[in-house]
């Protein structure tokens, strides 16, 4: 690798509802990332639990503080010296209302870096007969989130539904991020119609690497997700897909983020200089 290639490692979980299984997951993933010479390790959203029964859930939903989740995998990340981005865990909020779905940096010292909560809720009735409605218990974020000095530079964060929504990442864009982290619960018939296809968008709108870490296969709630774990280059090319069904402990894929893309493509294509404000319509 040169001088400016930096190894990552995307978790492909199949989570199930018991967080404590999630979590010793997690935990060896970072070491067996680490071993493999990763920098930095990302999860998918929702990677300490995956129920939709809510009742039988709500017992493992505690405040972030109280995580054991949060504290096996900070020293796990501490133990093994990488970077973690947990695409997400739910935690009661502060005000004790609503659950939060949070993200959270982990640095190599084990410390937390930065927190974000997923702004967009998915509230949906689908054609399969599926219906979510998560804002029926997850109090959405209010602020656009990004980190500086991790391996990747000034990473930015969102989590899966807040795909769709472009004001988000335009925003991640004029912040001149060099990555975005997307971790997602997708499920099949959206990830099949739109993954790919939004993945890339967002990488070429915004001229960075987009790192999506993502849920996969039957679940023990009786969910089924996409799966399909990416990493984008600025160019919108793919360089990770990760294919096929996780593991009983999920499944590591690796790859190798060539930083001085993200000024080779801003030279070529200079969308984020040439940005003007939108003229009001003249009626």
């Amino acid at each position: 690798m040169n001088a400016d290639t930096r190894r990552i490692a995307l978790l492909q979980m199949t989570t199930g509802i018991d967080p404590a299984a999630n979590a010793a997951a997690m935990a060896r993933a970072a070491q067996e990332a680490a071993d493999a010479g990763a920098a930095m390790l990302f999860t998918p959203e929702m990677s300490g639990l995956l129920d939709r029964d809510r009742a039988r859930g709500s017992r493992h939903v505690v405040p972030e503080t109280e995580s054991p989740v949060l504290s096996e995998v900070r020293n796990a990340a501490a133990k093994a010296g990488i970077w973690v981005h947990i695409g997400s865990l739910a935690v009661k909020a502060e005000d004790g209302s609503r659950w939060a779905n949070r993200a959270f940096v982990i640095t190599p010292a084990g410390e937390i870096a930065a927190r974000y909560d997923k702004i967009h809720m998915f509230d949906v009735d689908l054609a399969t007969g599926e219906t979510w409605r998560e804002s029926a218990a997850y109090q959405p974020g209010e602020a656009v989130v990004t980190v500086e000095g991790t391996p990747l530079g000034r990473l930015g964060l969102a989590i899966c539904y807040d795909i769709r929504f472009p004001a988000l990442f335009e925003e991640l864009g004029r912040r001149r991020c060099d990555a975005i982290a997307i971790p997602a619960a997708f499920t099949v018939p959206t990830g099949r119609a739109h993954w790919h296809l939004m993945q890339r968008a967002r990488a070429v709108e915004a001229s960075a690497f987009i790192v999506s870490a993502a849920q996969v296969g039957r679940h023990e709630d009786g969910r089924e997700t996409y799966g399909h774990s990416l990493v984008v280059d600025p160019w919108g090319e793919v360089v990770l897909d990760m294919v096929s069904e996780s593991g009983p402990h999920g499944a590591l894929g690796f790859a190798e983020i060539d930083l001085a893309r993200i000024a080779e493509v801003r030279a070529q294509v200079p969308s984020l200089a040439n940005r003007r404000a939108i003229p009001k319509s003249i009626t």
